[in-house]
């Protein structure tokens, strides 16, 4: 049976575009891949706290001193979340940009599920990811247009944040499925629906685990 993690990060509510998408391409994976069991995940709802000395996701080694009660309580936040995305074998995401990036909902998940150990590891030829073989499904929601020149290229950290940090953890399956210019016009925004409905159908009729660099977008 196929894992699918589903995680929401907009604070937007029921007028969410990006909760809109993920709810869509849930929907649509599940429809081209009935055995699928689903887990949901709201980082607006349940938002784990920013990176501290105290949640850095300690794994305790042999002989060393006890973690103290608030590291262990964050080490259990830290846990259940990376072990949640290890377990997935696909994760749609949806990722809403905020003043040229992501939620900072998002990026505190990111930080806990960011494990030496567990998602990447150093090496003497460099880091290495261990989360390979996942097929992640990133629903990209913007005002304005960002894809349609090197000066939008350069001004958003969305998109290039999420490709570097889940290629770092080795997902090399990362998909996109992009609704941009939601805020310029009604026109502009049906279009960008229309076209984002495309590409869920491309994105969650295809096989898992096989690039989809040609219907990135």
């Amino acid at each position: 049976m196929t894992k699918l993690l589903h995680i929401d990060s907009s604070i937007l509510g029921t007028n969410s575009v990006s909760r809109q998408l993920t709810a869509q391409i849930v929907a649509s994976w599940r429809a081209a891949h009935p055995a699928t069991e689903v887990s949901y995940l709201d980082l607006a709802v349940d938002t784990p706290s920013h990176l501290s000395v105290e949640s850095l996701g300690f794994r305790l080694p042999a002989g060393a001193a006890e973690l103290s009660d608030a590291q262990q309580r964050e080490n259990a936040v830290s846990e259940a979340l990376v072990a949640q995305f290890l377990a997935a074998d696909v994760v749609v995401i949806g990722a809403p940009l905020y003043n040229f990036s992501i939620p900072s909902q998002l990026k505190a998940w990111i930080d806990r599920v960011a494990q030496a150990g567990r998602t990447f590891k150093y090496t003497d030829k460099g880091p290495v990811g261990l989360a390979g073989g996942k097929t992640i499904i990133v629903a990209s929601t913007r005002g304005g247009m960002y894809s349609t020149s090197d000066a939008g290229n350069a001004m958003e950290h969305q998109e290039s944040y999420l490709k570097t940090v889940f290629g770092f953890f080795g997902v090399t399956d990362v998909r996109f499925v992009r609704a941009e210019g939601l805020a310029m016009g009604e026109a502009g925004k049906a279009a960008a629906l229309a076209s984002a409905e495309l590409d869920i159908l491309g994105h969650t009729h295809s096989a898992a685990n096989q690039p989809q660099a040609a219907l990135v977008a």
